[in-house]
């Protein structure tokens, strides 16, 4: 029986490379059979151009509409008084997890072969609450939040993924030796809930020794859960033992709505060039394919993916190949179609 489901998803191509590794991403999803429907949508530097604002009410709409974004990477300004476009996406909408699984590809050479990392971050309160003001001239106050029910929620998104998907260890990773108040109520929200799931490991471990642990033997680590901040931080560090943020996927979750995005910058210096690499985009529309209880494309994806990276004849520049983005994709979508 063929599915008839049609997916109703909103696409942000966003800006500088975003809009090629995202049609690039279409095509390889479309040949999967998947039925969607994308309502496509500028934000950033293209939207702020044409609307005079960097998120269109439109595209606000939309997401609450269809619950579901593939979004492209998108240029927000430095300075000038306006928030991240991503924070304020993840706010907007209570996206409250931050998913980033961490995962070599085959035939990619790295000093860390076989990673299999899962970062959980908290995604909506800590430093970026961005509460910030001038107590007198030369003084500024930037405040972290921290709450209980904030807390709570993501130790248990955290300890549900490790149950579902056979996962053994969960360490918190915090500064509570310094931060007694706000990191030790994430540490007592997390130890509350891991009473729950007495066969994962629970550990905790301080941030600055985990960056160092991390880079000594990362293997010892799979699932680690962290506030907003660390998070932010660790997840990047840890993109590079597989690669870099080209490479890895990233999803931002919430009861209501979840958003899949490329974590990597517009790139304004290559747009234009087909010379982009689409691979984080594509694993995180991988990541979206899940979400969307369409297990077998995801499936196929992922290993058509690795099939090209394992043959190594079509890769992009950056991982030592001389493909440009559109025989990339090609690549794929024939791997994707000889699954099928």
């Amino acid at each position: 029986m063929t599915n008839t489901k049609i997916h109703k998803v909103t696409l942000i191509p966003g800006d500088g490379i975003g809009p090629e590794v995202t049609d690039a991403v279409v095509r390889i999803l479309e040949a999967t059979g998947v039925k969607f429907e994308w309502e496509r949508f500028a934000a950033g530097a293209e939207a702020f151009e044409k609307y005079k604002e960097y998120i269109p009410k439109e595209l606000y709409e939309s997401i609450e509409r269809n619950k579901i974004a593939l979004k492209g990477p998108v240029t927000t300004p430095v300075g000038g008084g306006f928030a991240s476009i991503n924070v304020t996406l993840r706010k907007k909408f209570e996206l409250y997890a931050n998913f980033r699984p961490i995962k070599n590809l085959p035939g990619l050479e790295t000093r860390y072969p076989n990673v299999d990392l899962i970062i959980i971050r908290e995604n909506t309160e800590g430093e970026y609450v961005g509460l910030e003001h001038e107590v007198v001239p030369g003084v500024v106050e930037s405040l972290k939040v921290i709450t209980e029910k904030g807390s709570t929620r993501i130790a248990k998104f955290a300890f549900e993924y490790a149950r579902k998907h056979g996962r053994k260890k969960i360490h918190a990773i915090h500064k509570a030796n310094i931060m007694k108040m706000s990191d030790g109520l994430f540490l007592r929200c997390a130890r509350e809930v891991g009473k729950g799931f007495p066969e994962i490991t629970y550990g905790e471990h301080i941030i600055d020794n985990t960056c160092m642990q991390l880079v000594l033997n990362p293997y010892q680590y799979d699932v680690l859960l962290l506030e907003n901040l660390y998070g932010d931080i660790v997840s990047d560090l840890c993109a590079a033992f597989v690669g870099g943020l080209g490479l890895v996927p990233g999803a931002n979750l919430g009861a209501e709505a979840a958003i899949f995005e490329a974590v990597h910058g517009s790139a304004p210096d290559i747009a234009g060039k087909d010379i982009a690499n689409p691979t984080a985009l594509l694993q995180s529309a991988v990541l979206m394919l899940r979400h969307l209880d369409e297990e077998a494309a995801a499936d196929r994806v992922q290993r058509a993916l690795e099939k090209v990276y394992a043959e190594k004849k079509t890769l992009t520049r950056d991982v030592g190949g001389t493909s440009g983005t559109k025989a990339f994709a090609d690549a794929v979508v024939k791997a994707v179609e000889e699954a099928a």
